[in-house]
């Protein structure tokens, strides 16, 4: 036939119209095709014996006079050929009405790729131009191989063409071999059997280990093409790869990510895929890749941002779809900044949907192992079960931390190393629990044992700086205002008083809120810290220019009072301009002290006062009560308050440096 036929369809029918009339039906799912016997015998040994078996069969069982032609259903004998009763009044009728209906009818059942392939099957018979593409090409492959489309039989048959098209347009590119493998799905029986499913698998897995893991999104090289016609030309069968694209629809997919091709995939298929790349040894980084963008296709809520309704709402569906994604994840840590993210949208999806406890505790695991990379509104997880009181999941970020402190203890990078430093992974997940505790400690539910326990899960190397941890003590104290003093103190106790900076200091210092245990500790160390700041001012004073050969001995540092550095003594050892600015400094600081000790004196007052109260309550005539009040200012308050440090309150009518080893002044 020549190729300027032409093909119509009229509603559920299907014609080639070449001016001259149809000598046989094709019946493929709700298509009835109305062509010519010679053009599909001719490229098909199946049609040709089909029709061949019909011909006979009909010219075998006709009788004029009682029938009409049979119709014969292939694969399946149950369509009811009803035959027109034949009046022999009139046999003139009676025969034309035979020679009309006698072409044979010809049902295909469970044609591979249902009526579009057999159309294109149809459009090669007849000689017609068409475009193919990674898509089309195997149905139409598949097709061929149902029809028997051999070389044997004709040569350049279909199967070879499609052969050739898959060989050198499809295999060779990674984004065309990704879609071959999603067409592999509606024939996957025969596709499997003829190696089309394992050879798509090999390209994608091969051709994906080139990727660079470094970038998240990145665009791949498709490597052999993604469009070259190999030797199949125009001329043969018009094969156009990408079906026909415009170069602005081209453009556009080539700038796409391969891996969102891949997520349209189906579950089983993708499965497989995943297992390939695994096998392979392929880059973790890409596999992680490939999950997170088929979750996120796939199941709703797991970014907050994705608000777009999902391809499965079968909640089995979406179930099987996590389990089978935290199955494949990587459990080393991964180089994809947005991962851990995506693993907390996974972790809440996975509680919310009922997932198994085996995958939740690999999400728990695999989160645990980059913690550092987690923000505050990522450990903000709601309690979905009843069982928990409070707002957010306490339990959870506990579980967390513990895998985190175990990974970190594994792999040898150690809370603190030989030479002091600090690791810079423990200190960042420091000061995440410690914003963590301050946004919990509002929960009025949340009980003061857990707040505890969690507080003091972290090393203390873990905070260089104790200001977060009293920031969220001082918020869980003012929320949770009926505990008793002695949860108070447990709950201070989490604190390191000598980790507080002077700010944190003297806001502590002025807090109602905090038992006076506490208050005292603070104070006692505010004052420590002015003293080695005023001690460490004077030893930078009282330090020798590079020209000096003499240095000035210690203990004339040591028994400096802030009273000579103010009058000048030592000037002669620096320069003017330094030793003006160590004179402001010394009387800032000298300012402070009297704060301090004024503070100290009226707490040590109301220490005394309160000791006898209590000893006229008991009705103790002790010696202590009577004279607790005539003890010098620097009684020690040690054993009243539990105190492990010797305090040394500085006379307010001296302003003195002391030196504690020695302790002269």
């Amino acid at each position: 036939m020549a190729s300027s036929e032409k093909s119509t369809s009229k509603g559920q029918a299907w014609f080639c119209t070449t001016g001259l009339p149809s000598d046989i039906e094709i019946e493929v799912d709700d298509m009835t095709f109305h062509l010519h016997k010679f053009p599909l015998m001719s490229k098909s040994r199946k049609l040709h014996r089909l029709i061949t078996e019909q011909e006979s069969r009909s010219f075998s069982s006709v009788n004029p006079q009682t029938s009409m032609a049979l119709t014969v259903v292939v694969a399946e004998s149950d369509n009811k050929g009803k035959g027109h009763e034949i009046e022999d009044e009139d046999e003139e009728e009676d025969e034309q009405e035979i020679e009309e209906n006698s072409f044979p009818h010809i049902k295909l059942e469970d044609f591979p790729g249902s009526s579009e392939s057999f159309e294109m099957v149809a459009k090669f018979c007849y000689g017609v131009k068409m475009d193919l593409s990674a898509s089309s090409v195997v149905p139409l492959r598949c097709a061929a191989e149902h029809l028997e489309m051999t070389e044997e039989y004709s040569p350049d048959n279909l199967i070879s063409k499609t052969e050739r098209f898959l060989s050198h347009s499809v295999y060779k590119s990674l984004r065309e071999s990704i879609k071959a493998l999603q067409a592999c799905d509606s024939v996957s029986p025969l596709a499997e059997s003829l190696g089309i499913t394992e050879q798509c698998i090999e390209s994608i897995v091969s051709r994906a280990s080139s990727a660079d893991p470094s970038l998240f999104g990145w665009p791949v090289n498709d490597g052999g093409g993604g469009g070259g016609e190999g030797d199949i030309t125009v001329a043969d069968l018009s094969v156009i790869p990408g079906g026909g694209a415009s170069k602005s629809t081209r453009k556009k997919q080539n700038t796409e990510v391969w891996f969102e091709d891949l997520a349209q995939l189906s579950l089983p298929i993708f499965r497989t895929v995943i297992l390939s790349m695994r096998s392979e040894d392929l880059s973790s980084d890409i596999i992680e890749s490939c999950l997170i963008c088929y979750a996120k296709k796939h199941i709703p809520g797991i970014l907050r941002s994705n608000r777009k309704p999902p391809l499965s709402s079968s909640e089995n569906e979406q179930r099987e779809i996590l389990e089978t994604i935290t199955s494949n994840l990587p459990l080393d840590k991964s180089s994809i900044s947005a991962t851990t993210r995506f693993l907390f949208g996974l972790l809440r999806t996975s509680i919310i949907l009922n997932a198994s406890e085996t995958c939740r505790d690999l999400l728990e695991r695999k989160i645990g192992s980059q913690l550092e990379r987690a923000t505050l509104d990522d450990l903000l997880v709601p309690s979905y079960s009843y069982l928990n009181e409070t707002l957010y999941d306490v339990d959870l970020v506990e579980r967390i931390l513990s895998h985190f402190l175990d990974s970190l203890e594994q792999s040898n990078t150690a809370l603190v190393e030989a030479d002091g430093d600090r690791s810079p992974s423990l200190m960042l997940v420091g000061k995440l629990i410690d914003g963590f505790l301050a946004e919990i400690a509002s929960d009025a539910n949340l009980k003061s044992e857990k707040f505890y326990n969690l507080a003091i899960s972290l090393p203390d190397q873990a905070r260089l700086y104790d200001d977060g941890l009293y920031r969220a003590v001082d918020v869980y104290l003012k929320a949770h205002p009926w505990v008793t003093e002695g949860e108070k103190e447990k709950i201070c106790g989490v604190m390191d008083c000598q980790k507080l900076t002077l700010e944190a200091c003297t806001h502590a210092a002025q807090n109602e809120r905090l038992p006076l245990r506490t208050v005292v500790q603070v104070l006692f160390f505010e004052q420590l810290q002015l003293r080695h700041a005023i001690a460490g001012t004077l030893l930078a004073a009282q330090s020798p220019s590079p020209s000096q050969s003499t240095e000035p001995r210690p203990s004339e540092i040591r028994n400096l009072t802030i009273a000579e550095v103010v009058n000048g003594r030592g000037g002669e050892e620096v320069e003017g301009g330094k030793w003006k600015k160590t004179v402001r400094e010394n009387q800032v600081l000298r300012l402070d002290m009297d704060t301090m000790r004024t503070r100290v004196h009226r707490l040590e007052r109301e220490c005394s006062n309160m000791k006898k109260v209590i000893a006229k309550i008991d009705k103790v005539g002790s010696p202590a009560a009577t004279t607790g009040s005539d003890r010098p200012r620097s009684w020690s308050i040690t054993k009243k308050f539990g105190c492990k440090f010797k305090t040394q309150v500085c006379d307010s009518q001296e302003a003195t440096v002391v030196d504690h080893r020695s302790r002269r002044v």
